[in-house]
């Protein structure tokens, strides 16, 4: 690891005008390369203090061994000559996407003497016109078949091309009427030319012209009693209105513009890009990279221009790029696009209207790209070994945790604090055996505490699974009380009674959540919001739960149960318990499993920040490699603890939103509950009547009538509450909750 004071030049040597910078390695070899208004600042930042750098920068300047500048006259210069260097270079610390595919192009090869269309893909070539990229070759195809009616163009190889001019006669294509058949001399090269660039128009967005020039041909046709020719022509026309029905309108002013999004997490960026020419979505592509650098979305949409449009020049540069956020010297990047197409281009964010819909459209794209880049990487049974085993070695156990258990606490500023738990087997998630749990012990926003709170609840439940089954007697706590998290140690109990301080059976059950008579199966639960299937506390059911006779047979691993048929919910301890924090909430984790009496569980965290790997008692988090199977593992749990805990959250705070004194009113059914709102009109009308007004509906009687006006004696009316938006007083609605 080199010193970077060692390389370092003098602040006098370094100009402070416009250029662009590499650093090389001890073998010479360019690691990075980067650009910069003034050299003197840019550089400067690197060789501050290594604990102020971010990581992947402070590995950057100890791998290097030196550093060199040239300096250029403009900015655009010093944009178009990184450009160059990334590409000649390959610098390793460079952001650099990688297609994940090779799309296909609708190319004509107007450098030919007679032009042909075909599917290409690759390098472009020059002279040869493109359109797409499409996401299919058969898309291409299909198109090509319809236009090939109205715009006769070649689309034979050069040798089925030469073997026609020698024998004479044209391929099948010519004989249909889907070849204008130059090859034998029906149409001269000039003719052909022509439907060449007619093509190349109707591609581009022009369709208008020929589509009204083919009806009016069709009504002469016709007045002129030639009915097959109106016939032909028609189908004519209607074959390159399907031609265009095979790619949208999206936006109606006709715009070519190209919008480009980005979605991205602590390790890795997806991009998105639509092609959008003539109002219509006319190519797709996408690209992944690894973040090797500290960049941020402007610099990734940046180094997506340059990917984009490093190659391209005249009209493949359209006049205008959208993107979600704007690079750190947007003049410069609009002047290099201008360059590259010959005139103007605006590079600017969408703020309203169908451009900035169609933006959220492409988000999308680029949000399920990533996620199914990183589903793919970690179905892979070969890849999920490795990232246990990477896990198992850089944590320091014995073998790999097979079992990973992930907690999170989510709430809204203090309010509705709820936690969950995760369950990942072998790799992969087990839906089955996710849990959710209410912060009951205190009230208020405290992460630590929550925490400390649900891994004491979670383990008690484990170790009075062991009392049940006859492994008490192995465990510390066989000898001495089980303490509650945080609090005086529960006197002895005798063997075969439950453990003071631990939870009657049923599960960790919130105050509102009641215990069911009959399980449900351990099944996915439908509706989740999330992007991957969500599943309830097994026999819980909650919103968006099927009910067990709507259900498929479906294959349950068999497990040991209960006396009274329910599955174990917590008997199966993990091998490592992750936590979605740093040093702090491991700590209480630890701190929680500590006063259970329970050592033989590995704990860690995962901070968001710089993805960083906390264990207990040591004050230097583990940092794994970024191209570790290990961290993208641990990633995935922890994104999904998180996305189950906050969907929790927000159906349990729509719950809360939606409540109505109504409901504390026992006895009273959603039917005599809607028959008091019908009644009165609102629940605010509802809260003015006396008790005999109350007896008037039909089917309340007195008692009811007296619990009702309780209800809502007891309940103070709430402040009214208000639209942000419009300024409004927003009224209760039919259902007693406000709309």
């Amino acid at each position: 690891m080199a010193d970077p004071s060692s390389y370092r030049p003098k602040p006098g040597q370094i100009p402070d005008s416009p250029g662009v910078y590499k650093f090389r390695d001890e073998h010479r070899r360019v690691i990075y390369v980067g650009k910069a208004k003034n050299l003197r600042q840019r550089l400067a930042n690197y060789f501050q203090d290594l604990a102020g750098l971010h990581p992947r920068t402070r590995t950057m300047v100890t791998t290097a061994a030196s550093v060199e500048w040239t300096v250029v006259s403009t900015e655009v210069e010093a944009l178009q000559l990184e450009y160059s260097w990334i590409k000649e270079f390959d610098p390793r610390f460079n952001v650099k996407y990688r297609d994940d595919k090779s799309y296909p192009y609708l190319a004509v090869t107007l450098n030919e003497e007679f032009p042909r269309v075909q599917v290409m893909r690759g390098a472009k070539k020059k002279g040869v016109r493109y359109f797409g990229p499409y996401g299919h070759a058969w898309a291409i195809r299909e198109t090509v078949d319809l236009m090939l009616r109205v715009f006769p163009v070649r689309t034979c190889s050069a040798g089925v091309f030469k073997n026609a001019e020698r024998t004479g006669r044209p391929c099948l294509l010519g004989y249909i009427g889907k070849c204008s058949a130059p090859c034998v001399g029906r149409v001269t090269p000039e003719e052909h030319r022509d439907l060449a660039e007619d093509f190349c128009d109707f591609m581009a967005g022009r369709t208008g012209t020929y589509i009204r020039r083919l009806e009016k041909d069709m009504m002469q046709a016709a007045e002129e009693m030639e009915y097959e020719r109106a016939a032909r022509l028609r189908d004519d026309a209607e074959a390159l209105k399907r031609a265009m029905e095979k790619s949208a309108v999206v936006l109606a002013d006709a715009t070519d513009a190209d919008l480009i999004a980005v979605a991205e997490d602590e390790l890795e960026a997806a991009v998105q890009i639509f092609h959008v020419r003539g109002g219509r979505v006319r190519g797709q592509r996408g690209w992944v990279t690894d973040k090797v650098e500290a960049v941020d979305t402007a610099g990734l949409v940046e180094h997506a221009l340059q990917q984009l449009y490093g190659e391209e020049t005249g009209d493949s540069v359209p006049k205008e790029v959208l993107v979600p956020a704007l690079p750190e010297d947007p003049d410069a990047v609009s002047q290099w696009l201008a360059g590259r197409r010959g005139s103007q281009v605006s590079l600017r964010i969408p703020q309203r209207g169908d451009k900035k819909d169609l933006m959220g459209t492409v988000q999308r794209n680029a949000q399920q790209a990533l996620g199914l880049h990183k589903t793919k990487r970690a179905s892979d049974l070969t890849t999920r070994s490795r990232a246990l085993e990477e896990i198992a070695e850089a944590l320091g156990l014995d073998t790999a945790p097979l079992r990973v258990e992930c907690f999170d606490i989510s709430h809204l500023q203090g309010d509705d604090v709820v936690a969950s738990m995760v369950v990942f087997e072998d790799g992969l998630a087990r839906k089955s055996e996710y849990r959710r749990f209410q912060i009951k012990g205190f009230e208020g926003q405290d992460d630590v505490r929550s925490m400390h709170e649900v891994i004491g609840r979670r383990f008690k439940r484990y170790l009075q699974e062991k009392e049940r089954t006859g492994e008490w007697e192995d465990t510390p706590a066989s000898t001495g009380p089980v303490p509650a998290p945080g609090g005086p140690a529960p006197e002895a109990s005798a063997p075969g009674d439950r453990a003071p301080g631990l939870p009657a059976p049923g599960g960790d059950r919130g105050p509102d959540v009641p215990a069911p008579d009959v399980p449900a199966p351990d099944v996915p639960v439908s509706g989740g919001t999330g992007g991957i299937g969500e599943t309830g506390r097994t026999g819980e059911p909650g919103p968006g739960t099927v009910a067990p006779a709507a259900q498929d047979p479906v294959p349950v691993r068999e497990e040991p149960r209960e006396d009274d048929g329910r599955p174990k919910r917590f008997a199966y301890p993990p091998q490592l318990v992750v936590v979605d924090g740093g040093q702090p909430q491991v700590a209480a984790a630890k701190r929680a499993l500590d006063e259970l009496g329970i050592d033989d569980i590995a704990v860690c965290g995962l901070a968001k920040r710089l993805e960083e790997v906390w264990v207990p008692d040591d004050d230097d988090p583990v940092v794994l490699p970024r191209s570790s199977e290990g961290l993208y593992l641990l990633q995935r749990i922890r994104d999904e603890a998180h996305r189950f805990a906050i969907t929790y959250q927000r159906a349990k705070r729509a719950k809360r939103i939606r409540s109505s004194p109504l409901d504390d009113v026992p006895g009273l059914g959603e039917t005599r509950k809607q028959a008091l709102i019908k009644h009165f009109g609102s629940v605010k009308k509802l809260r003015q009547a006396t008790i005999d007004e109350i007896c008037e509906v039909p089917g309340i009687g007195r008692r009811t009538a007296e619990s009702v006006a309780a209800a809502f004696a007891a309940a103070a009316p709430a402040a009214p509450a208000v639209n942000t938006a419009t300024g409004e007083i927003i009224e209760e609605d039919d259902g007693g909750s406000r709309t």
